[in-house]
């Protein structure tokens, strides 16, 4: 199946905001912010960017893609670990630029490379005037060491 989008350019703001055609704008390294959630409790697993061809993949093969701006390479989430993540639904915001990833993570449930459920284990708490971070009580599901050998 070919996957295309319409140039986000080449759309006036009222088809964007309310118009039926799925016009992606990706930013200026041509990536675009994918929010990911659980699809059952809603809750944020990770945030990420997809390139083109990662949205392509996704949209093509229902399994979750990235591009990794650390390694400057496509991302299959899960493909070393085993923690893929199923989409079940996608929505974008009103200007096109982000998009809602409603996903259901397999393997042992941790979308988060520390082995964790999600990227958003840690609260930001004030202490006696000093802005410090909290981390849930929930520990990883799995140890990056053992899984992310190098």
């Amino acid at each position: 199946m070919a996957i295309t989008f319409v140039e986000h350019n080449s759309l006036d703001a009222q088809q964007i905001e309310s118009g039926e055609q799925f016009a992606p704008k990706f930013d200026a390294a041509g990536l675009i912010t994918a929010i990911t959630c659980e699809a059952g409790s809603g809750q944020i697993l990770m945030v990420a960017h997809m390139n083109k061809r990662a949205l392509e993949l996704t949209l093509q093969t229902g399994i979750v893609h990235y591009y990794s701006r650390s390694r400057a390479a496509l991302w299959k989430k899960g493909e070393t670990s085993g923690e893929i993540q199923k989409l079940v639904g996608m929505r974008t915001d009103c200007d096109q630029d982000v998009l809602q990833l409603l996903v259901e993570q397999t393997g042992r449930g941790a979308a988060c490379h520390t082995g964790r459920k999600s990227c958003f284990y840690r609260q930001v708490v004030i202490k006696n005037d000093a802005v410090l971070l909290k981390c849930d009580e929930e520990p990883p599901v799995f140890d990056p060491a053992k899984v992310y050998k190098k």
